[in-house]
């Protein structure tokens, strides 16, 4: 039997209490929104689940709290067929996500990191090396010296790095350094330009793109929601749009991306075929409403893996 891909990510495991409003409030203002959901999240949860409905072994290195929202979220993940014996516990509350989502499908999002940030870099690398994955995964919504510790011991097991900056925030050089993939969405990706060039989201062009990935080591590949994705390959930009979908909520999807991404590179696609299924799964999840539940099930996944 051929081994499944291999995939560990280190990040964030929250609560996502979503709102679906038809637009935002004024100052002052009371609105009546349409429907309100309690689900799970955290960016990194959320790409491993995607990874493992898409057919990983994935393993979930976080920390909640040892409140219920805690012992839910961890429920939660085991019930996905995702190793959670590296979960930890802290004193602190389970993360939380506060959620808008507007009529377009736009959403807002203010996270809390709560447990999240008493993730431990010793621990990290002790788990990392016990068991090398393929791919290693991870975001900003952990502190930056523990995806920092787990990129160093990847590195030493020979495992590929991926890094979503998200939310957005000032990296640290020595976190690129050891990051082989760096993917950020429009949004994140102005920060990484803005003392080189000006840019507005929504109108990333290939000279500024070129002119980011020249000043980064890792490679760099940029979401842009509907319009779907770029990469940078042998100093050039190439393109691939997202497949047509309708918007009903774009909670998650970035994950969804970066999840289903990982996973193409653990199981050995070529970076374009990696990013073609990605974009499939991004694209699926925004016809749907949630964070995890509006991600493809792994029946689901089965079919968007033959294209």
């Amino acid at each position: 039997m051929p081994r499944l891909p291999t995939v560990t990510v280190v990040g964030s495991i929250m609560t996502d209490m979503i709102s679906y409003v038809p637009r935002l409030p004024k100052p002052g203002e009371t609105l009546i929104g349409d429907r309100f959901e309690i689900g799970f999240g955290g960016k990194g949860a959320n790409q491993a689940v995607m990874a493992r409905r898409l057919g990983a072994s994935v393993r979930m290195i976080g920390c909640v709290g040892t409140d219920a929202f805690g012992d839910q979220a961890v429920e939660n993940l085991v019930a996905e067929g995702i190793d959670a014996q590296f979960i930890y516990r802290s004193s602190a509350a389970t993360g939380a996500a506060p959620i808008w989502v507007e009529a377009d499908g736009t959403n807002r999002i203010a996270a809390f990191p709560g447990a999240n940030g008493d993730l431990d870099p010793e621990q990290v690398v002790k788990t990392v090396l016990a068991q090398p994955s393929q791919v290693v995964i991870g975001q900003l919504e952990v502190p930056q010296p523990v995806t920092l510790a787990a990129f160093g011991a990847a590195r030493s097991a020979g495992a590929i790095t991926i890094l979503n900056p998200a939310p957005a925030a000032e990296i640290d050089p020595e976190l690129l350094a050891l990051t082989d993939w760096l993917i950020p969405n429009e949004t994140e990706f102005v920060p990484l330009a803005s003392t080189r060039l000006s840019t507005e989201v929504g109108s990333v062009t290939d000279d500024q793109v070129l002119a980011v990935a020249s000043s980064v080591s890792p490679r760099l590949l940029v979401t842009l929601g509907e319009a779907g994705a770029l990469v940078v390959t042998d100093g050039k930009v190439m393109r691939l749009p997202a497949p047509l979908s309708q918007v009903v909520d774009t909670t998650g999807a970035g994950d969804a991306f970066v999840g289903a991404f990982g996973y193409g590179l653990a199981s050995g696609l070529a970076p374009p075929d990696a990013m073609a299924l990605a974009l499939r799964c991004a694209s699926f999840s925004v016809s749907r409403r949630g964070t995890q539940s509006s991600f493809p099930t792994p029946e689901e996944s089965q079919q968007l893996l033959k294209g």
